[in-house]
């Protein structure tokens, strides 16, 4: 369903923000490995 899919979406993005904010290294090497270009 599309609310199931934004659901999962957004608990990526903030998985990301609080990696980015806690755990630089591992949100630079996570964000290589996905091909995310921000």
């Amino acid at each position: 369903s599309r609310r199931g899919l934004l659901k999962l979406v957004g608990q990526r993005r903030r998985l990301l923000d609080y990696l980015k904010s806690k755990d630089t290294d591992r949100y630079a090497t996570l964000i290589q490995r996905l091909g995310i270009r921000k």
